[in-house]
């Protein structure tokens, strides 16, 4: 018999490839989101979750808009602490296993090697603190649980910087400006289908506990960009700037770059290098677009 897997934010960028993964791989697969459940509501996850009554349970909502949480803290931590601990009170009543993402934000960004597991955690904003707390909730409430930290994330569904950077490229080339891209800020752009691949190989070992989970490789923003605008062949002229050029709310991380260190040690690191990843996006991306103008 098929394992039931209960996804849950599925209309999101990871939720949504999630659904697809968990389906190719051979899993009865559910989704749900807002408003059809409510994660700052304990009634509503419950009875989701009990009506469902899933083997797995694939959290993948969360409120991801870094500058907006500095400002609406209530919703961060009701969304990205209080939620989690909802499902995990609920996986506990169930027995499911619980999936959870989470990001590189709980660590400072100062660092100059990467961040493994063990490394403490010192988050600068509130959406790192409130994503934070939202892994202690879990690991305190139901040992049965999957703890995956992500970063530098993109797909084919919702905002990300792949799209932005496309749009943006485009504009400015017709107007005949620069673009400018910040150089000074480090990470390990990773596709969604990467990370879901990942997980159901966790979830296939029957592995608990926290994994750090973003593609091999290092680059900055500018030089994703770079590539990004290469790849599409936009005319534009791009330059590198430091932060200080685009101040924010929420300060952003100059260090991003997780170590897959428990994947390797288990002998079951998946993930490609993020240029790998990043080129198997684009020409899965040209297969779609293809499939899409033959129907």
């Amino acid at each position: 018999m098929k394992k039931k897997l209960l996804v849950i934010g599925s209309g999101g960028q990871l939720g949504s490839d999630f659904l697809i993964s968990a389906r190719n791989a051979g899993y009865d697969v559910t989704g749900t989101d807002f408003p059809h459940i409510n994660l700052a509501d304990e009634k509503s996850v419950l009875k989701t979750v009990v009506s469902e009554a899933p083997d797995i349970i694939v959290n993948c909502a969360a409120f991801t808009a870094v500058d907006l949480c500095e400002t609406e803290q209530k919703n961060a931590y009701a969304l990205n602490a209080e939620g989690p601990k909802y499902l995990a009170l609920s996986a506990r009543e169930t027995g499911a296993l619980l999936v959870h993402f989470s990001t590189d934000y709980v660590f400072s960004g100062d660092s100059s090697t990467p961040y493994t597991e063990m490394d403490p955690t010192e988050p600068k904003t509130v959406y790192g603190k409130s994503k934070l707390a939202g892994e202690k909730n879990i690991s305190e409430t139901w040992d049965k649980n999957l703890i995956l930290r992500i970063a530098w994330l993109y797909g084919f569904y919702g905002k990300n910087f792949v799209k932005t950077m496309r749009s943006v490229a485009s504009d400015k080339a017709a107007s005949g400006e620069n673009l400018k891209v910040v150089s000074d800020q480090f990470g390990s752009p990773t596709w969604t289908v990467d990370v879901c691949n990942q997980a159901l190989k966790l979830i296939e070992l029957e592995q608990t506990g926290l994994f750090h989970c973003t593609s091999e490789g290092v680059c900055s923003w500018y030089d994703f960009a770079a590539e990004i605008i290469a790849e599409a062949k936009i005319p534009v002229c791009i330059k590198p700037c430091p932060t200080e050029e685009f101040p924010r709310p929420a300060p952003r991380p100059f260090f991003s770059v997780l170590e897959n260190k428990k994947l390797k040690s288990l002998g079951a690191n998946l993930m490609p290098h993020w240029l790998e990843g990043f080129r198997k996006y684009l020409e899965t991306e040209a297969q779609l677009k293809e499939e899409k103008e033959k129907r």
